[in-house]
């Protein structure tokens, strides 16, 4: 009976929240504020791709207020796939995915002398074939804001509604692209909502709520599916690599119990040790950029929304209530979405090995077996494709994550696979 009462309780909120946005259809007016970008502070002329920034508000009172960078296709807007891009964590900035793996610019690494960093251009985005919203999620995270502390509250769940609401209402206000093809994609901890958005975007669909969203699959980039074997090894691994101190790693031990992975913790010192532990120089010029009054100008960042930026917020109030994504990637592959999980096999954080177990166990036949695919003619990694749908791929070298370590191979990959050509 208890069982039977948590299944009825899950049917009402599913139904609850379709039922949230239905009604929010009615006044999508409101719930969005956006302005196009052609300079940014630390860019040497005007942006040569077409960016614009901006908010979503959501919830019933638009308490929430989503950030998001949007960069326009550089080949053929109109017809490219559109993708929703989250960066991991939870609490990594969207900036950090645009800048530092497949959006269209990049930090020049140099030593920091107090002027602003400067950027470049990223000849190996993937916006070069693709539109793609880089979204501030979840709540607290980048330049998104809660109006209060009840509405800053979130969890995986949470976070899915409100990036379900954010979709529509994006797309209501760009109707111009209700009609491309449409994947969901992320990295990292992104493995978690990921599944659970695609699954209720699917039924959304299914239950009328308009405008249809053209979903046509997912993509994942080292992903999590499972957080606390996922990520405890990550720490010792470095450790025993040699790619951390003994002091760090000892003071990561005696602060933490053992225990690096939980993100509503309560413990500073520990919290304090792992953002250490995943910060480097070029992540730090991030800091730096995103604080200058001048590149908030640009970016039309509201004054006094947000204290000091930073590039991976671990102190959010943010819960990891959902177990795990392997069930609803069970339920995606029965559903015919096409699915890309992609590892760096260099990857310490989310071993390769355990991504490619949790696939092999969906006991889906194989279609492609084990092979290389090829970039210029070099190994880039080795792939699989399912009966499903669903296409692995290592890429060779690459780290957590792989296109930050092989931005080239990264691209080509994605290039061929929203082309639906084989690796």
């Amino acid at each position: 009976m208890a069982r039977l009462g948590s299944i009825f309780s899950l049917y009402l909120l599913h139904m609850l929240v379709l039922l949230l946005l239905l009604l929010l259809q009615a006044c999508p007016q409101i719930a969005f504020s956006g302005s196009i970008v052609k300079f940014l502070p630390g860019f040497q002329g005007p942006l040569p791709f077409e960016l614009e920034t901006g908010y979503v508000g959501v919830g019933e009172s638009e308490e929430v207020q989503l950030f998001y960078y949007f960069v326009k296709s550089e080949s053929n807007p109109k017809e490219d796939p559109l993708v929703l891009w989250l960066t991991g964590g939870p609490g990594c900035s969207a900036w950090s995915g645009l800048v530092f793996e497949i959006g269209p610019l990049n930090f020049k690494v140099e030593e920091y002398n107090g002027s602003l960093p400067k950027l470049v251009i990223n000849p190996y985005s993937w916006t070069k074939v693709s539109s793609i919203i880089f979204v501030d999620s979840p709540v607290g995270t980048g330049f998104s804001y809660a109006k209060n502390w009840i509405a800053a509250q979130s969890d995986d769940f949470k976070q899915v509604d409100q990036l379900h609401q954010f979709l529509i209402r994006w797309l209501i206000d760009h109707p111009e692209f209700v009609a491309n093809p449409i994947y969901i994609a992320g990295d990292s901890y992104s493995g978690i909502p990921v599944p659970i958005l695609v699954q209720q975007i699917s039924t959304g669909n299914e239950g009328g709520i308009e405008p249809l969203i053209n979903l046509q699959g997912y993509l994942l980039g080292n992903p999590v599916t499972d957080q606390r074997s996922d990520g405890n090894s990550a720490i010792p691994y470095a450790h025993g690599l040699g790619l951390i101190s003994n002091e760090l790693y000892e003071s990561l031990k005696r602060t933490c119990g053992g225990e690096f992975t939980s993100i509503n913790s309560e413990n500073a010192e520990c919290m304090q040790y792992v953002q250490e532990f995943y910060e480097s120089y070029g992540y730090l010029l991030s800091r730096y950029w995103a604080n200058d009054d001048d590149v908030r100008k640009a970016l039309h960042i509201r004054q006094g929304s947000i204290g000091q930026w930073q590039r991976c917020k671990f102190e959010l109030y943010y819960t990891p209530n959902a177990a795990g994504s392997f069930v609803y990637h069970v339920n995606l592959s029965t559903k015919g979405y096409r699915s890309l999980i992609y590892s760096g096999d260099h990857d310490i954080t989310v071993p390769f090995l355990g991504t490619q177990a949790w696939i092999r166990s969906l006991n889906y036949s194989i279609v492609d077996d084990w092979r290389s695919w090829k970039v210029q003619g070099q190994v880039a990694g080795y792939t699989r494709t399912y009966s499903n749908k669903m296409t692995f791929a290592t890429v060779k070298g690459g780290g957590h994550t792989a296109p930050e370590y092989k931005p080239k191979e990264c691209f080509t990959m994605f290039k061929r696979w929203t082309s639906h050509e084989p690796l």
